[in-house]
């Protein structure tokens, strides 16, 4: 168990924690960005389908694979240095993005992008549990890092969208940049440096073990979501499970393990990465969903599109700033089903609304983040707090992968499930051609691709088809939700509220 300290944090501290969010609001204005920037980048390089879901993908899905490794080398290397060399790879990697050419080299940056976007959270993440030792400060520092994130997906729509309206869909990666500047010239004078000094050398076996657990399950749910359950799918999750099992046989016979796999025999630990995972999931989907429907379905432009996923994000912001203070005094698991359950109100509101409901869908998924913003604050500090210093960064490495693993999950099933279902319902006209017919099929996108080769109510047919789906995926994402707050209330109504614990001797965990 932690070791219980009342040690409080002061005035450098509280700076480095403003330093830190800076890599925490990169991450979430890449993934707004890239949701406001699709249309325009498909234009430019005429991705296919699938094509376009590995772009949306890949990044996420690299993430997960590697957060593990990359959580266990900063507690081995060094948790600043480690951030310092991810800070600068990212930077560059964004570069390569920003002036992709094709598709394909486009999802190679967005793989690369991925692996060293794998480096930030779990570091900054695992700073913060050694800058803040207390444990108010650090519910309170961790809501503060989720906001940043929040924050970030606020300001990446509004930034992004100007960005592109004004030069072209490249330069809202270019943002890396300059954050990436100030971080490097600022993290030597503001955050402390810490690796664990009895940690062993990294076990290249167990690296690839993860690898090969995490990556072909991934795939094979991508490719089941797009193209239904078949053979390769079967052999690729098998091959994950088996990979997945050997892995966790050889932590257990190591004496220093890439991860810690005792930390699951804290209830609240496992407890709280499901609900992480069940909530992005469903975040994940649905912000796709979402911001593809204000651009298609109401014609908005990316930066239009921002404005409007604003409020959403304030909301996030205040229910992760809001509910770690309401935890002081209420058991953190009854804060997080609450606030889940106005959530499932979002996702009602989705799953009715029609085409020219921007105001409620927009209303809907502010609901949502409400949820998204108390369990990213009070599930990470579950997790986090969940392990001793010497095993934070495995520990924000978990919490990480399950977040990006829900967010990329939800895109890709809950993105699927949409096509699948626009594909099969939307009728063409008997007199266009084969490959007029093929656009209209494909996606929403593809169909305003010939807008102008077909009647309008064919492509008012093709929007309303779009949100039937959005409809459809949303209600399914809610009946997650509710899941996922039956399992707060009844899972971990054990956890005290925070700070009792020091106050008593009693470890809430």
């Amino acid at each position: 168990m932690p070791e219980v300290t009342t040690r409080r944090a002061g005035t450098r501290e509280w700076a480095g924690l403003g330093l830190l969010g800076l890599p925490t609001v990169l991450l979430g204005l890449d993934v707004t960005v890239l949701y406001l920037v699709l249309p325009s980048m498909a234009e430019a390089l005429d991705p296919s389908a699938t094509q376009t879901l590995w772009i949306m993908d890949a990044y996420g899905f690299f993430i997960a694979g590697f957060l593990i490794t990359m959580g266990t080398l900063g507690d081995r290397i060094g948790r600043r240095r480690l951030l310092v060399i991810g800070m600068a790879a990212f930077a560059a990697v964004s570069v390569l993005a920003a002036f992709a050419p094709s598709a394909e080299l486009l999802i190679l940056a967005r793989a690369l992008l991925g692996v060293a976007g794998a480096t930030l959270m779990p570091s900054t993440l695992s700073l913060i549990s050694n800058m803040f030792t207390d444990v108010r400060q650090r519910a309170v520092a961790i809501g503060v890092w989720a906001t940043m994130f929040a924050l970030g997906m606020a300001a990446g729509p509004v930034v992004g969208g100007a960005l592109v309206d004004t030069f072209w869909w490249g330069a809202a990666f270019l943002l890396a940049v300059p954050i990436a500047a100030v971080v490097l010239a600022g993290a030597r004078a503001l955050l402390p440096e810490y690796a664990d000094p009895q940690a062993g050398r990294l076990d290249l076996a167990s690296v690839a073990l993860s690898l090969a657990a995490i990556l072909p399950v991934i795939y094979a749910i991508k490719h089941a979501a797009a193209y239904g359950l078949d053979l390769s799918t079967v052999i690729l999750a098998v091959l994950g499970i088996v990979a997945g099992v050997v892995f966790v046989r050889r932590q257990r016979g190591l004496a220093s393990p890439l991860l810690d796999v005792t930390l699951f025999t804290s209830r609240a630990f496992s407890v709280a990465l499901a609900v992480l995972l069940i909530g992005l999931v469903g975040v994940g989907g649905t912000m796709y969903l979402v911001t593809q429907y204000l651009q298609l379905v109401e014609g908005l432009t990316p930066f239009a599109a921002g404005l409007w996923m604003g409020p959403p994000a304030l909301a996030m912001f205040a229910a992760a700033i809001g509910a770690p203070l309401i935890a002081r005094r209420v058991r953190p698991g009854l804060v997080m089903a609450i606030m889940l359950g106005l959530s499932v109100i979002g996702y009602a509101l989705l799953a009715t609304a029609g085409t020219g409901d921007a105001v409620m869908v927009v209303a809907g998924f502010a609901f949502v983040y409400l949820g998204l913003g108390a369990i990213a604050a009070l599930g990470t500090d579950m997790v986090v707090g969940a392990a001793p210093a010497s095993k934070s960064g495995s520990a924000a490495a978990m919490s990480e992968t399950v977040q990006e693993l829900g967010i990329a999950v939800g895109v890709a099933v809950l993105g699927s499930l949409t096509t699948a279902l626009y594909t099969a319902r939307m009728a063409t006209p008997v007199d266009v051609s084969p490959e007029i017919e093929g656009r209209l099929t494909d996606s929403l996108s593809g169909a305003l691709s010939v807008a102008d080769q077909v009647p309008a109510q064919v492509m008012q047919e093709a929007q309303r088809m779009f949100t039937s789906g959005v409809n459809i995926a949303s209600a399914v994402a809610g009946v997650a939700i509710v899941a996922a707050a039956v399992l707060c209330l009844t899972a971990l109504r054990h956890v005290r509220p925070l700070g009792e614990n020091q106050h008593d001797g009693t470890d809430q965990r």
